[in-house]
């Protein structure tokens, strides 16, 4: 089975999101211009990958909502 490049990334959970399940997101040594976006109740399922670009639209989207 090969590995894929979030295999060792250090996901991380916002400080937001408490106890509760929520989206973990990293950035992989492997490719550094990827970010990976999970499931933090479900780790070990599919990991969604996003551009730097698609990664910036979408935070900023966020934060215009919240």
């Amino acid at each position: 089975m090969t590995d894929h490049p979030f295999t060792d990334a250090d996901f991380h959970k916002s400080d937001r999101s408490g106890d509760v399940g929520c989206v973990e997101a990293a950035i992989t040594h492997h490719i550094p211009e990827i970010v990976g976006l999970r499931d933090s109740i479900h780790p070990h399922s599919t990991v969604l990958a996003f551009s730097n670009r698609e990664w910036l639209a979408f935070t900023t989207g966020l934060a215009t909502t919240i």
